[in-house]
This record gives C-alpha cells, structure tokens and sequence, in this order.
C-alpha cells in the first residue's frame, strides 16, 4: 500500500530555500512506502496525530490520513525553531 505525499505552502516554501534538500526529499519519499518507520516518533503536543522524523539537524512534522492514503508533510525546520 503506497501512501501519497501533500506538501504545505510553508513546506515547499522551506524546501526551495534550503541547501540540504537532497536529503530531506529522499527521506520524504521514503514515508509513502512506510509513514511509521521505526525513528518516527509522536509529537505530544499537537491537536492531532502528529509524527516527526530527524532528518540531520532537521524535524519533518507529519500527518498520517488512512482514509485518503495520504501523508501531509505539515512542517520542516530545525529542532530549535520547529516545535
């Protein structure tokens, strides 16, 4: 069961601008394989499900939609700024 990825304006923005997307994009991909890889962890404070991924100095925030097979990458920036 492959997952489809959805990309916030605030994510893409980020992504443009930033030198480390190479890497940052492969690991994103990987989340339509597997959306729980065994790194990922529960990010408490948010309203709904929300996971994180480390990515280097990066956190990539996501939500995981069973219904629409969809995972929205919410947000992306580094550990200081992200949460």
């Amino acid at each position: 069961m492959m997952f489809s990825l959805v990309l916030s304006s605030h994510t893409q923005r980020f992504l443009k601008k930033t030198p480390g997307r190479v890497r940052l994009l492969a690991r994103i991909r990987m989340l339509r394989d597997d959306p729980f890889p065994s790194d990922m962890k529960r990010v408490v404070q948010r309203k709904e499900k929300t996971f994180r991924i480390r990515v280097g100095q990066y956190r990539v925030l996501y939500v995981v939609d069973h219904e629409r097979q969809e995972v929205l990458i919410a947000d992306i920036d580094k550990r200081s700024r992200v949460y």
